[in-house]
């Protein structure tokens, strides 16, 4: 488990500017980047890791969920939550220009504009979450409240 202070990401700043406690991690960029294999080299429960997911609804609007590393998003249930027709998810290639984000450091803290954030509801269960710092490599650890309070998320049932 490598705790990193040497690299701050907009993720850490954002964090520290809103006066949110974080816990700072680092992987290597170059293993495995699938999230069971990140969770599993920083030492943490794939359950209380998770990843984020951007999708677009029917109606055109875009959305966030954020669910554990090891679980699927169902798109049915998630378009329920945030009350669609029907969503999809957004091709990779549309990523980086939406969100600022690449794929594998996506976060849902910081994004270029704020999308309505969904969080699978286990993250109400968690004393920690972990979530991409924003950049391949690096993960923050914080408080759910404190995540979804700056977030103005909602937690759901999303996952298959």
């Amino acid at each position: 488990m490598a705790k990193s202070k040497e690299e701050k990401t907009n993720v850490m700043r954002t964090l520290e500017q809103k006066k949110i406690p974080y816990t700072a991690f680092s992987y290597d960029p170059n293993g495995p980047l699938d999230g069971v294999s990140v969770a599993a080299s920083l030492g943490q429960d794939p359950a209380a890791v998770f990843k984020t997911l951007v999708t677009k609804g029917a109606g055109g609007a875009y959305y966030v969920f954020d669910i554990p590393v090891a679980e699927n998003l169902d798109l049915k249930k998630a378009a329920r939550a945030v009350g669609e027709k029907s969503i999809s998810m957004l091709p990779q290639k549309e990523l980086l220009p939406l969100t600022g984000y690449v794929h594998g450091g996506c976060s849902p803290v910081g994004m270029k504009k704020p999308f309505p954030t969904v969080f699978h509801e286990t993250v109400n269960g968690l004393a920690t979450v972990t979530v991409s710092a924003g950049k391949i490599g690096h993960q923050v650890q914080v408080r759910p409240e404190d995540l979804l309070a700056l977030l103005g998320a909602k937690t759901a049932d999303v996952i298959v």
